[in-house]
């Protein structure tokens, strides 16, 4: 009796499969050093040749293009098209966020570069008082930016939260709360102008036309903070899991105490994050403190009396209105610009370090 030996059949390899040839790690990077030298170079022929200038964005753009593909090619051909496609697709992500990055990295190189020259003892102790030309500095702006941003911030973030936690805590399935999201949602995209004119005419109405106090800018920005406050909350507090306030409220703890021990405390560290990015909101507008706190050239600690004069503010009429010499003016718009992205990034900081002290402690 004849016996026949079955032998198991060999599983075809892919041609597209994971068992082919992988490139080596500096492929990728001798590509694209590779892909942008050739352009340069071909650039800068064509730029000598008719006498303009190096195109450099125009050389950047194609050699990434060239870079894209030549490793999708390479890659097809050793690795198989399934590794290329991913290269493909990585270049492309990769090459969004340079552009994205081009300018950010330009704003804040070009304020460095045109600020940091002006940033002197005398920027940062006097004001403008009168000063006609070179000399004086911006200490009336800053001291009226730190006003009124923090008026702001104290009429904005306690409504802002509270409002986040009825709709969140209270306002689940009702009309009112649908209402208030609606609301929000329609404030967060009004032009920072109307809620300056808002403010404006607001205090008009009780002390007459022509009203410029800092309190009227603070409350503009308060206007233009609410939303972003609301919102940000909003999405932190959804984070929360039930089974913090379905325990809290299993040992016998009231609601208002669940929000105020469990609740808030988980979510703090997010909540901080989006009143820092509702303060860096309203920092830098010019618009709504134009027509409400105006502009003055000397010291004003009151935020209820008279003008009061703001970092953006402060760059506008330093760049509009420029005296002689032309430079100086220009100069102190520089280093009033480089001032207000310190301070925001300044706040920032603060806040990272408040939510990381404050945020629920993990392990044991």
């Amino acid at each position: 009796m004849s016996t026949t030996t079955l032998t198991p059949a060999r599983p075809s390899v892919s041609t597209d499969g994971l068992t082919n040839g992988r490139l080596p790690g500096w492929s990728p990077w001798v590509l694209l050093i590779g892909s942008l030298a050739v352009t340069f170079a071909a650039f800068g022929i064509m730029a000598s040749a008719s006498g303009a200038g190096l195109n450099i964005a125009g050389a950047a753009v194609l050699g990434a293009l060239l870079y894209l593909v030549l490793i999708f090619t390479i890659s097809a051909i050793v690795e198989g098209r399934r590794k290329a496609v991913d290269r493909l697709v990585t270049g492309v992500v990769t090459a969004a966020f340079a552009v994205a990055m081009v300018p950010l990295v330009s704003v804040a190189v070009t304020v460095i570069v045109a600020g940091a020259p002006n940033w002197t003892a005398t920027f940062f102790t006097s004001s403008m008082r009168n000063v006609v030309g070179e000399g004086g500095g911006a200490l009336h702006a800053i001291v009226g930016t730190l006003l009124i941003t923090l008026a702001a911030a104290v009429i904005s973030i306690p409504i802002g939260i509270f409002t986040a936690i009825y709709l969140i805590e209270y306002g689940k399935d009702n009309r009112l709360a649908k209402g208030i999201t609606f609301l929000v949602d329609v404030m967060t995209g009004i032009p920072s102008i109307v809620a300056g004119l808002f403010a404006y005419a607001l205090f008009a109405l009780f002390f007459g036309p022509g009203i410029r106090l800092g309190i009227v800018g603070a409350v503009a920005l308060a206007v233009l903070m609410i939303p972003v406050v609301v919102r940000s909350t909003e999405e932190m507090l959804r984070l929360v899991p039930n089974e913090l306030r379905e325990a809290a409220y299993a040992l016998g703890v009231p609601k208002w105490l669940t929000i105020a021990k469990v609740v808030l405390p988980t979510a703090i560290a997010g909540i901080t994050t989006g009143v820092m990015l509702s303060i860096s909101r309203v920092i830098g507008e010019t618009a709504p403190l134009l027509i409400t706190a105006g502009a003055t050239a000397s010291m004003n600690y009151d935020l209820f009396s008279g003008r009061m004069m703001s970092l953006p503010v402060f760059t506008y009429t330093q760049y509009m209105n420029q005296g002689i010499p032309a430079e100086a003016f220009v100069g102190r718009a520089w280093a009033a610009a480089l001032a207000l992205i310190v301070i925001v990034m300044v706040l920032n900081i603060v806040a990272r370090v408040i939510a990381k002290l404050f945020a629920p402690k993990t392990g044991r």
